[in-house]
């Protein structure tokens, strides 16, 4: 799993850390002795909510996402709710690896270019907004990363997405599924846009798509700069 060096120190210096379940997991090597506030998933105003209470009163606190806090992470939240119920609170963000960014490490350098990031997630954007949005990436010829791809009811959302890009793209455009990426249960499989739907995709999988200029260089997805060699 990627720590960068910050968010480690950030954590040896708390009393309280509060996460969902599964990531206060992945860092039980750095919180023994430490006050833990856990919750599941689709419970982040109650996590938000007890880290601020926790730190008015005067805890030093950590509030633990997975990836970046800023990138579909806690730090927007957090940032509102301390707005209304502890104005002046002091807050940090620290800066972590979206996955993003850890799943292009792995494949090799399919970002090096201009890219987009997308959630499939509907539960707080309408799809609409979110369709529209995959319309404008697909035309603009952006690699892609899709975050929230698919869930055991959510399905529909990664099917339409892939018929908006091959509204644009060929089939045989380079494409790669990375799941829990930085995990002992991480997986990675290249494939190509027309086959991406079958694929083993779930809710810890990020999908990335590349552009017309994308192409593998044997294990490597590579998206070129421009570089003369």
């Amino acid at each position: 799993m990627d720590r960068t060096r910050r968010a480690e120190q950030a954590l040896a210096h708390s009393t309280v850390v509060v996460g969902y379940g599964r990531y206060l997991d992945l860092i039980q090597d750095l919180t023994s002795g430490k006050e833990l506030i856990s919750s599941g998933m689709m419970q982040e105003k109650e996590r938000c909510r007890a880290a601020i209470e926790k730190a008015a009163a005067g805890a030093v606190v950590s509030l633990v996402s997975s990836g970046d806090p800023g990138v579909y992470g806690m730090a927007g939240l957090a940032i509102e709710m301390a707005a209304e119920a502890a104005p002046g609170l002091p807050m940090e963000i620290v800066p972590g690896v979206s996955a993003a960014n850890a799943a292009a490490a792995r494949l090799g350098a399919p970002l090096m270019l201009d890219y987009a990031v997308i959630s499939l997630s509907d539960l707080l954007v309408p799809w609409e907004t979110i369709r529209g949005r995959l319309q404008a990436v697909a035309a603009a010829d952006l690699v892609t990363a899709l975050y929230n791809p698919k869930s055991h009811r959510r399905i529909r959302q990664l099917e339409e997405a892939v018929a908006i890009f091959l509204e644009y793209r060929p089939g045989g455009t380079p494409a790669a599924v990375v799941t829990a990426c930085g995990t002992a249960e991480e997986a990675c499989e290249l494939t190509i846009l027309g086959h991406l739907l079958t694929c083993t995709i779930n809710m810890r999988s990020i999908v990335l798509i590349g552009n017309r200029s994308t192409r593998q260089l044997g294990p490597w997805l590579l998206t070129p700069r421009g570089y003369r060699l």
